[in-house]
């Protein structure tokens, strides 16, 4: 067997193997999908099997009983204010520790990433403590911003290694004319950041949107702050578990989120593989 037949094959037995791993995460997805058509009984007698008769009700009356706009709103706020925060400090962080090297920017580098080795479960009590004492919990604009802090390391990260792959004398020149560090960066720098801004934003919109630790944590019952993940909870109980609804709820809640994965994936494998490549 020569080398481009060995190769040929070798790259068959991966796709094959590519697709099967793929179809294995897909299917709990597919399986929430197919549940959500479903009366109470069929999902009790059989969950893996087809539905009968498809239905919209378990939609109709999710959507009104949990208030859908309501938490959408609540979601789409919580995503904006984390990830305005995450992308803009993170990449000016990223940005002056790249330009400027000395003795202490690796030091503070290193502080800086080094929360992503933190298991939140291991600070999540005093986290709740301190952000009931500088009132950051219970609302939505508190709940946004404290993804800021779990959200900035893996963003720095990310934008530092692609940060290299841009040429200083951009910067000289714009100094040249007269141009302030961070008049720069936003005027020169940050456009040329915008396959790995999307990488980040839409890693932390997959998080932050469905997200259901650090909102069970931090925010209150009500319609108010309550979001949407947190609702499809409340269809799991204890001693009863209504599951066409818990269901209907979690097609509801992830589908943005994979809507907002789907059209911009792309993005992703530009800038993790540039910053990957070229850093």
């Amino acid at each position: 067997m020569g080398m481009h037949t060995k190769r040929k094959v070798w790259h068959v037995v991966m796709i094959i193997a590519l697709t099967l791993i793929a179809l294995m995460y897909f299917y709990p997805v597919f399986l929430m999908f197919m549940n959500s058509f479903k009366p109470f009984g069929e999902i009790v007698a059989d969950p893996i099997a087809l539905p009968k008769a498809p239905t919209w009700e378990n939609y109709s009356y999710v959507i009104d009983k949990i208030k859908y706009g309501k938490l959408f709103l609540n979601n789409v706020i919580i995503t904006v204010i984390g990830l305005a925060g995450i992308v803009a400090f993170a990449s000016l962080a990223a940005y002056i520790l790249d330009r400027r090297k000395t003795r202490y920017t690796k030091f503070v580098y290193t502080l800086l990433i080094t929360p992503m080795l933190i298991p939140f479960q291991t600070i999540m009590i005093t986290l709740l403590k301190a952000m009931s004492v500088i009132h950051l919990s219970g609302s939505k604009v508190g709940l946004g911003i404290q993804y800021w802090g779990f959200g900035i390391p893996m963003a720095t990260f990310i934008f530092y290694n692609f940060m290299k792959t841009i040429p200083r004398e951009l910067d000289e020149s714009a100094h040249i004319d007269g141009a302030s560090t961070i008049r720069t960066f936003i005027s020169v720098i940050f456009p040329l950041l915008k396959s790995v801004t999307v990488t980040v934003i839409v890693l932390d919109v997959m998080w932050i949107w469905n997200d259901f630790l650090l909102p069970l944590l931090m925010v209150n019952s009500s319609n108010n702050t309550k979001t949407l993940v947190l609702a499809a909870y409340t269809f799991v109980g204890q001693m009863n578990t209504k599951w066409q609804y818990a269901m209907t709820a979690m097609v509801l809640t992830v589908l943005p989120s994979i809507v907002v994965f789907v059209f911009l994936q792309k993005y992703i494998v530009e800038g993790v593989v540039a910053g990957a490549v070229k850093g």
